[in-house]
């Protein structure tokens, strides 16, 4: 358990990186939408800045969750039932578990 605790330690700290990098993109279109008078809706030029910030605030939330999937893992692990699906009870597949470190299910309920 040593090695999911450290993959999960790892998944969390780059989920945290990128909800930063994120968070601080959003800020940036946010003071940029602030800072300008521009009509940027009739702009030929391309996206929005409400589109912009729209396509990032979903970002943040998908990102913001994948961060609660992780932890609720971390919590699996200290609770001891960390591999274990939460639908059947059997083992979630090493392989499974090194892609996806936060599953809860096995691939079997995953795909049903």
């Amino acid at each position: 358990m040593d090695d999911a605790r450290r993959r999960l330690a790892e998944e969390r700290e780059q989920t945290l990186e990128r909800l930063s990098s994120l968070t601080g993109d959003y800020d940036s279109v946010v003071a940029a939408s602030l800072d300008t008078n521009a009509d940027d809706e009739h702009d030929p030029e391309g996206a929005t800045i409400a589109f912009e910030r729209s396509q990032i605030g979903s970002l943040v939330r998908q990102v913001e969750h994948h961060l609660a999937e992780v932890d609720a893992a971390i919590a699996r692990l200290d609770a001891g039932t960390y591999g274990v699906c939460e639908r059947c009870g059997s083992p979630i597949g090493a392989e499974r578990l090194e892609a996806l470190p936060a599953a809860r299910t096995c691939i079997r309920c995953a795909s049903g």
